[in-house]
């Protein structure tokens, strides 16, 4: 009797039915299952798929891939809003309403490859083969990155559900949710898809300037396509150039002479960097020098374009342009290689270079001649730097044998203080003395083109702006002895030209033309 007496307690008793039938998770003591508690499991499942599907989207939602001559990066975003974004460096980013869902598409143009492109520009009939080819790039592009972010958010979720439950079924019922959820994110976007949104983009960036820029953009697409026709085989030809100044019997470089390459208004044009370097081999250069305007706007994402001087391994003196801003001035000055002046003095494979930066910044403003439509304080400004540069000179230790200036309205304040002056600005090449000074020397102004071919704006006229660019050569004195002015294109023409000048007498200023060279 007294034994079943104590049975009947222990079965009374809490703990030791607890201790003989333990309690499952989310059922009560009655064997009911805890609405809360399963409400609670439930939820944390949800946001343990919620995050593993963002973490894995965000690791993984991204394919390199190649579109047409360019490299290009495809990357998918959790968003509200959908949506497409086509980044062009460094112009900016045109935004397409591209379709709806909580997917965001990002199309990143990388870098052009050479051998492709190269392709397309000897062969015209390519350029269409590409555009086509273009879309079925993309197409399989997305493709790609579709099933690659799919599986990357359901292995997401599966390991971070295994880290958060350790149990088998939650991690699997998360599994599945996500790869649910991924499918239908994807599915929503391609059910709401709209092509015709390219045509009707929005712009980021530089690219908000674009009719500013470019004019009528379907004129200079059919002129840009003719010109890059016509450019690829100009740039081929320069590699004969230095043949072609070995075959002029009316100069001759001395073993000691300095070689000096001055560019100038490159104007983000690429082009520019490849004849540039083409030049600065075949004619040996010594210093490289640029009054100006390599860029358009002086916006960040342009820093970039400056990447290309540290490819040349030749000092680099700079001065900034009415384009170029105080951050491009420090992106050049990154560069291992270069010099940035600003009212400032540098001695330079035995040159001493003096230069100072436009007082200016007016990226949205166009090129005019020196001194024309200028008001009075913007002239004031300009003509106050070449002051400032010729007291720095008067101050200097040493005997300046260049000044650099951006605008030749710049020069006046110069004349007498050195035997050179370089700039600019106007994009026409322009040679002049200064007015002399009694008892000083006498000073020649060499204004440069531009070396970019004014960038965009110089397919807006009937033919191209030319690229040009001069080689100085300076005698053991640190005198110009003479330069040969190099245009590229522009012409209408597959030629290259070189025109030799002599200095006969390097204080005098005076020289001697010589009939341009065509290579063709």
């Amino acid at each position: 009797m007294d034994g079943e007496q104590n049975e009947q307690r222990a079965a009374d008793d809490p703990a030791a039915r607890r201790r003989r039938w333990p309690l499952r998770r989310g059922v009560d003591r009655t064997g009911r299952r805890d609405p809360l508690r399963m409400a609670g499991v439930t939820l944390a499942v949800l946001l343990v798929t919620l995050v593993g599907v963002t973490l894995g989207v965000l690791a993984g939602g991204r394919v390199d891939t190649d579109i047409g001559p360019f490299q290009a990066t495809l990357t998918l975003s959790p968003t509200t809003s959908g949506g497409t974004t086509v980044d062009i460096p460094p112009l900016g980013a045109l935004l397409l309403d591209s379709h709806d869902g909580p997917t965001h598409l990002t199309v990143r143009l990388g870098a052009l490859d050479q051998g492709r492109t190269k392709a397309l520009i000897d062969d015209p009939a390519s350029i269409q083969r590409a555009s086509i080819s273009a879309v079925e790039d993309v197409r399989s592009g997305v493709m790609r990155l579709g099933l690659r972010t799919v599986a990357s958010a359901v292995l997401a979720t599966l390991l971070l559900a295994a880290l958060v439950f350790r149990n088998v079924r939650r991690t699997a019922v998360a599994g599945a949710l996500a790869l649910g959820v991924t499918l239908s994110s994807l599915g929503a976007a391609a059910a709401t898809l709209r092509p015709q949104a390219i045509e009707e983009p929005r712009y980021e960036g530089l690219l908000v300037n674009a009719p500013a820029i470019v004019g009528d953009a379907r004129r200079i697409a059919n002129d840009y396509t003719r010109y890059a026709e016509q450019l690829q085989r100009l740039v081929g030809n320069v590699s004969q150039l230095y043949t072609t100044v070995s075959a002029l019997p009316v100069f001759e470089p001395a073993p000691e002479t300095t070689r000096v390459l001055h560019v100038s208004d490159m104007h983000l044009n690429p082009t520019g960097w490849q004849l540039i370097r083409t030049v600065v081999e075949q004619f040996d250069i010594d210093v490289v020098i640029d009054t100006g305007d390599i860029t358009d706007w002086g916006s960040e994402p342009e820093a970039s374009f400056v990447g290309s001087i540290g490819l040349l391994r030749k000092p680099y003196v700079y001065i900034r342009g009415n384009h170029d801003s105080a951050r491009t001035a420090a992106a050049v000055a990154r560069q291992p290689n270069a010099i940035v002046l600003n009212n400032s003095t540098t001695t330079v494979a035995g040159l001493t270079i003096a230069g100072i930066g436009d007082p200016r910044f007016t990226p949205d403003k166009n090129t005019s001649p020196a001194g024309s439509g200028l008001t009075q304080q913007v002239a004031d400004q300009v003509i106050g730097a070449g002051e400032q540069l010729a007291q720095t000179i008067g101050k200097s230790p040493r005997p300046v044998n260049i000044a650099l200036v951006h605008d030749p309205a710049s020069a006046g304040p110069l004349a007498g203080a050195c035997p050179l002056v370089l700039a600019g600005h106007t994009h026409a090449r322009q040679v002049s003395k200064l007015p002399e000074q009694p008892g000083r020397m006498p000073t020649q102004l060499l204004v440069e083109g531009s070396t970019g071919g004014a960038g965009l704006r110089g397919l807006e006229g009937e033919k191209p702006t030319p690229l040009s660019m001069s080689v100085l050569y300076f005698d053991r004195d640190k005198l110009l002895q003479a330069y040969d002015d190099i245009t590229v294109g522009g012409t209408g023409e597959a030629q290259v030209n070189l025109e030799r000048h002599v200095i006969q007498d390097p204080k005098a200023g005076e020289q001697v033309p010589v009939t341009p060279t065509p290579t063709r």
